[in-house]
């Protein structure tokens, strides 16, 4: 049983570090994290999947790239979208629009954009699928789940710890106490021989 509390809280602690340097150390690097929500992508960066951007001059961007950006106000769709760039046309004086398109969708965006910004996000790398834990660390009931397990585990260990130096401390006890009994009584002291009287002398 011990085995298994050791194994199961090294577990939990090495999957919280893991999942915190993944959120942490590329963001200390400047690049931004995006959760796959739509399939848009499937194929390309699944579902559940997250993209981390970095910010790159709107000059470099090709056609190619997969960027994160909010479409038009009258498309009406909401939200940042994560697609890849399929066409690039330049007006001149009035700058670039944009085409992009969904790996997995059969037809082109419906609409052509411009980017207002020096610099756009542009998808550096993906995890597969660790959108879901981040998803799930949202909900309340899994936080107090993964907070809650390790601390059970470490709760359990100090008690049955405590319990054990407890058990050490009586047994030492009795153990000296026992001793006490068994030794051998105290041997009494020797006799005093008597002086035998002297010879009376005659009066």
């Amino acid at each position: 049983m011990r085995v298994v509390r050791k194994v199961l809280s090294g577990t939990i602690v090495a999957a919280g570090l893991c999942l915190a340097a993944t959120m942490l150390v590329p963001m200390a690097f400047g690049y931004h994290r995006y959760v796959i929500t739509g399939g848009s992508m499937t194929g390309t960066y699944d579902r559940g999947s997250i993209v981390f951007d970095k910010p790159v001059p709107v000059s470099d961007l090709e056609v190619g790239d997969v960027i994160t950006y909010t479409p038009p106000a009258d498309t009406g769709a909401h939200g940042l979208i994560t697609h890849r760039i399929i066409s690039m046309k330049d007006h001149g004086a009035d700058g670039v629009s944009y085409r992009t398109k969904g790996d997995a969708n059969p037809d082109a965006d419906p609409w052509r954009f411009q980017l207002d910004q020096p610099t756009q996000a542009k998808v550096a790398f993906a995890i597969p699928y660790l959108g879901y834990g981040i998803a799930a660390l949202s909900m309340l009931p899994i936080r107090m789940l993964i907070i809650g397990v390790p601390a059970l585990l470490i709760a359990f260990v100090l008690i049955g710890r405590m319990w054990r130096e407890a058990g050490e401390e009586a047994r030492a006890q009795n153990r000296a106490i026992l001793a006490q009994h068994q030794a051998p009584a105290a041997s009494p002291p020797p006799p005093v021989a008597a002086t035998p009287p002297g010879d009376a002398v005659p009066s």
